[in-house]
């Protein structure tokens, strides 16, 4: 249950800023700490998150401006890691005005040439939910996703406050093997959460998938793909630096990611 200082409600102004960036939407905005958990990704870590609710008329640009200061969606929350002696996740973004293919995404390209993508309407499917659950079981399964319901995977797919598209992706006998959700921003796309069929490794599909994100934000002149946190040495997160420019937020604003 989120929590703040003494488990009481945390009122707090906004997270920091770039110099460069304009104030947030909304000046005052309430915040809360969640308790620790377990860290999914780095063995013997806790982890605890930053949350606020997207709700009213300004949802869409309140989280806007908590995209550029590294928040993430989930459901009507945004989030951020808020760790005690950590600052592992990174956030990141694509520079998509100023990406050019390099060798191993061409290579990425060509080894799914065969696949049709398409903007579908925002509503689960048993389809898609099966492809889901494997997917989970295969690649993240002791997290809580891999034990989600189709009630909890309609919750998040269906219930957005803010402007949110589904991309399923089918290979040429029509089955479908992978689906992107996407939250779309006054300057880019963020990507919310990919699945994909885990016995084709090979295809690098969650590349794939960015790299569709990448061509739709060119052709609508959006300079940005948002894709989360980036954690050095995380093989689950790796395939993220194949994408350059690649930015990282600091305390500084967002600059090029050292690799």
């Amino acid at each position: 249950m989120p929590e703040g200082r003494n488990g009481e409600l945390m009122r707090q102004a906004p997270p920091p800023r770039a110099a460069d960036e304009r104030p947030l939407v909304t000046p005052l905005q309430h915040f809360y700490r969640t308790s620790t958990l377990p860290c999914p990704y780095l063995p013997d870590h806790l982890e605890r998150k930053v949350i606020t609710e997207l709700a009213g008329r300004e949802a869409k640009a309140f989280y806007d401006d908590l995209c550029r200061a590294g928040f993430r969606r989930s459901h009507h929350l945004a989030y951020r890691p808020s760790c005690a002696g950590c600052q592992s996740c990174v956030p990141v973004r694509v520079a998509a005005d100023r990406f050019i293919d390099g060798r191993s995404t061409r290579r990425v390209r060509r080894a799914n040439a065969d696949l049709a993508s398409s903007t579908v309407e925002l509503r689960a499917t048993g389809e898609q939910y099966r492809l889901f659950t494997r997917y989970e079981r295969s690649r993240h399964a002791k997290s809580e996703m891999a034990a989600m319901t189709f009630g909890d995977y309609r919750a998040m797919i269906e219930e957005s406050p803010i402007e949110t598209r589904l991309i399923e992706f089918r290979d040429s006998d029509r089955a479908l093997v992978g689906g992107c959700l996407t939250d779309v921003l006054d300057d880019g796309y963020s990507a919310v959460y990919s699945f994909f069929d885990p016995v084709l490794l090979r295809r690098s599909l969650a590349t794939f998938m960015v790299l569709r994100l990448i061509d739709e934000a060119k052709a609508e002149a959006l300079p940005y793909i948002y894709l989360g946190y980036w954690i050095a040495g995380s093989d689950k997160m790796s395939y993220k630096t194949r994408f350059r420019p690649l930015e990282a937020l600091s305390e500084n604003g967002w600059q090029a990611l050292a690799l």
